[in-house]
């Protein structure tokens, strides 16, 4: 059977054994989805947080939330911390591609200054698991599927709203390699660990700051 956008779009299955080693507990806290990329709920960012940032070595953070969020989901360490603020509501009419392009070029920009990114929303489960899966889907030339099913290999709690599954599989077709890619995913976190340089391998992007 098809499904319209009003039944909500099928995400695809991810493996048995991300779901065994999942707690509950594990969406409070964030998780590194690609080198130097952690993707996490607002209680992973909050005040009494800032040890276990640094010494995570994060650096950077996005921070997603709606206007009336603005007075609970706080930027709370400009002084440690350079943030990118982006005014986004988690419902399926919302327009998330429009942030596509500024939250690439600062996560680019943070790797280039050598440094380490946290998005966040409130629960690290639509809105920022969104963008994440739209980084990765560009820098990787990853269709949505395969993009989606490494994100939520990492964070299993995932699940971006139906609107922005639709906007996510739309934007597909700019993500597509126009010529060959030296590096897969897989290959390219494997030669992360073998201590290769994460920043090598993306091209220069100016710092927004």
């Amino acid at each position: 059977m098809e499904h319209s956008l009003m039944d909500g779009p099928c995400l695809p299955l991810c493996r048995e054994e991300d779901a065994e080693v999942w707690t509950y507990f594990m969406r409070r806290e964030l998780q590194e989805i690609v080198p130097r990329l952690f993707l996490g709920p607002y209680s992973s960012a909050t005040k009494n947080k800032l040890p276990e940032l640094q010494k995570l070595g994060i650096t950077h953070v996005i921070c997603i939330r709606q206007r009336l969020e603005a007075k609970f989901i706080k930027t709370n360490f400009p002084q440690f911390l350079r943030y990118l603020v982006l005014e986004m509501a988690d419902n399926t009419a919302e327009n998330i591609v429009r942030f596509f392009a500024m939250s690439k070029e600062f996560i680019d920009g943070s790797f280039q200054a050598g440094g380490k990114v946290l998005v966040h929303g409130n629960t690290g489960i639509s809105r920022s698991a969104s963008l994440v899966i739209a980084y990765v889907m560009e820098t990787f030339r990853m269709k949505f599927n395969d993009a989606f099913i490494l994100v939520k290999g990492k964070r299993f709690c995932v699940s971006p709203n139906a609107g922005f599954v639709h906007q996510l599989q739309e934007y597909e077709a700019i993500c597509q390699p126009l010529y060959p890619l030296y590096h897969t995913a897989a290959r390219f976190i494997n030669n992360a660990t073998k201590g290769k340089s994460f920043c090598s391998y993306y091209s220069h992007s100016k710092i927004l700051f």
